[in-house]
């Protein structure tokens, strides 16, 4: 905002000089409508030429540099245009005098200073969109970044985002079992396919490589639903995971693939003197959100999301507690939830076991094991489904209700 004052006034004083100079050195003529100049009883004072060439100079140059489309700016400049023509006929009838042309030129003048301008900055802009943010949006996106439908700032900024990581399960297993140039190519195949998807989804790719793939959602556009977006895209991506596998036998090193979630605020600076340049972002919810990747493993969940994502997230999907993380400080720690279905596609059966399963995870935190034993044996799907964080909590119950049912009443 000051810097587009600074600007118009810039555009606008320089404006008023230059038109200014050409009306003291009678290079501007007079244009005479319908009275000639011999026959005006009244003329507009010349320091009234120069007062309305500055305010209209700074008046064009504000409305070419605001948010408004360049096309209506120009449609309101030629309407002004005419409005002046029409000021200096409508005086002529009554033989006022009014001289027109310097202030149409203050007007033209201005108009094409500040569109010189703009297109400065629009290279300026798309040369800096493309340095740091190619192939890191979609094209779509990426144009709007440059078109200013996006803002993208340059200084050190503060953004609300949802972070997700997705990795394979058991990679450092493939490794160990795998021939280098056979784990390579699986995870070299897995990094591209889902940074496709994650892209193609407007999400902003922040790192594709061997340590999986990390997306951000709410950075360089920022908006309100990026918690739940990023919850259904990653349900998406472990539903068409399973697809892949069921219809061709597709697998990924005979591995699964795993999704961490996390929201929270983020700090984005572009580094220019980065070879290449690029974007430094940095906070608590890229940490978290590989934490929770790879939580998955000890639970057997597909996705683990942290306490801000449910929240946000909490109306359009159906999710369960699963336990507690430590983050950066041991003495905080984290409560995680596995996003099960989206809200609209959840049967009445499934918010049963849910609930029950929700009950159980209390009662065990309750330490009452019995009970929630009970609890987790109401929360079992049929045994053709397989529930890898409800056999955790049943086996870890197990041994504990049996004492529990073996000890004689007091």
């Amino acid at each position: 905002m000051k810097r587009s004052v600074i600007t118009t006034l810039i555009i606008g004083v320089a404006v008023a000089l230059i038109v200014g100079a050409l009306q003291v050195n009678g290079l501007i003529p007079r244009l005479e409508l319908v009275s000639t100049y011999a026959h005006a009883t009244r003329m507009v004072a010349e320091k009234w030429q120069y007062f309305f060439i500055l305010v209209l100079g700074l008046g064009v140059a504000w409305l070419s540099l605001s948010s408004v489309s360049q096309t209506r700016a120009r449609l309101l400049v030629f309407v002004l245009l005419i409005e002046l023509v029409g000021l200096s006929w409508v005086g002529s009838l009554y033989r006022i005098f009014f001289q027109p042309l310097p202030s149409i030129f203050a007007v033209v003048f201005a108009l094409i200073a500040s569109e010189v301008w703009m297109a400065v900055l629009r290279r300026k802009r798309s040369l800096q969109a493309q340095t740091f943010l190619v192939n890191r949006l979609p094209e779509k996106q990426l144009r709007r970044v440059i078109e200013k439908a996006i803002p993208l700032d340059a200084q050190p900024k503060a953004y609300e985002v949802s972070v997700l990581v997705c990795d394979i399960a058991d990679k450092y297993a493939l490794v160990e079992d795998s021939e280098p140039a056979a784990f390579a190519e699986t995870m070299g195949k897995f990094v591209r396919d889902t940074a496709e998807r994650l892209v193609e989804r407007k999400a902003y790719l922040h790192a594709a490589d061997g340590e999986g793939v990390v997306a951000i959602f709410g950075f360089p556009a920022a908006n309100t639903d990026h918690a739940e977006k990023t919850v259904r895209l990653a349900l998406d991506l472990i539903q068409g995971f399973r697809e892949r596998q069921k219809d061709n036998g597709e697998t990924v090193g005979k591995c699964d693939v795993h999704v961490g979630i996390s929201s929270g605020t983020v700090i984005v600076a572009p580094l220019k003197d980065g070879r290449p340049p690029m974007f430094l972002i940095s906070g608590e919810p890229i940490e978290l959100a590989r934490k929770f990747c790879a939580a998955n493993h000890m639970y057997g969940s597909k996705i683990l999301i942290g306490t801000r994502t449910f929240d946000l997230a909490a109306n359009a999907i159906v999710a369960r507690p699963i336990d507690f993380l430590k983050g950066a400080n041991s003495e905080d720690p984290h409560e995680i939830y596995e996003p099960l279905w989206l809200a609209a596609e959840a049967k009445p059966e499934h918010i049963a076991r849910r609930d029950s399963f929700w009950s159980g995870v209390v009662l065990y935190r309750e330490k009452r094991w019995a009970e929630a034993y009970k609890e987790f044996q109401k929360a079992r799907a049929s045994e053709e489904e397989d529930d890898p964080p409800l056999q955790f909590y049943l086996r870890r119950l197990e041994p504990l209700a049996l004492h529990l049912l073996e000890m004689p009443p007091d």
